[in-house]
């Protein structure tokens, strides 16, 4: 089979997420949040404390990336983190009075702008369509559990160790020079 854009899901995933992140930043302006930040502040507004390795779960952004994006947003004021009383490794993440305002005004924009990028579908069409992208999405998930699980670890069976050869013979050399002393 030859290689085709029109039938590429990579292709066909990128076009999509271009038009829609195109929308957003026609709808939500350079003043608003990015996309992911307003993810972040949303899952964090819907879930006071929420530690950064759960917020990671939740948004779908690696690690790192997170760390540094909650780092920028707490420099802007918009988010406020602390260890837990439970966890001291861990850091609770907190929206900030103007990560919710920034937040609350951004709503209206983002939604404007996810019911204009699924507004090119037929309206037959876009309740599949997402339920298709969830069960992508949830796939994704599952793999990623898998993937970060702890991986159990193979029991070795005792077994009786035999000398190599070569060991073998440097170990008949070592006698023989003993006795000849």
């Amino acid at each position: 089979m030859a290689y085709s854009l029109k039938s590429s899901p990579g292709h066909l995933l990128r076009r999509a997420q271009q038009y829609a992140h195109d929308l957003y930043a026609k709808e939500v302006s350079a003043s608003g949040p990015t996309p992911r930040q307003y993810e972040v502040l949303h899952v964090v507004a819907q879930n006071a404390g929420l530690s950064q390795t759960d917020l990671v779960g939740h948004t779908g952004i690696d690690r790192s990336t997170l760390a540094d994006m909650i780092a920028r947003m707490m420099k802007k004021g918009l988010l406020s983190r602390k260890r837990t009383k439970e966890d001291a490794r861990a850091n609770a993440v907190s929206i900030t009075a103007s990560g919710r305002k920034m937040l609350n005004s951004a709503n209206a924009k983002v939604a404007k702008a996810e019911r204009a990028a699924l507004s090119v579908l037929p309206k037959s069409q876009q309740a599949g369509f997402m339920k298709a992208l969830k069960a992508y999405a949830d796939a994704l998930d599952k793999i990623e559990a898998n993937a970060a699980a702890p991986k159990k670890k193979a029991t070795k069976r005792k077994t009786t160790k035999r000398k190599a050869p070569a060991k073998r013979k440097a170990v008949k050399r070592k006698a023989k020079r003993k006795t000849r002393r």
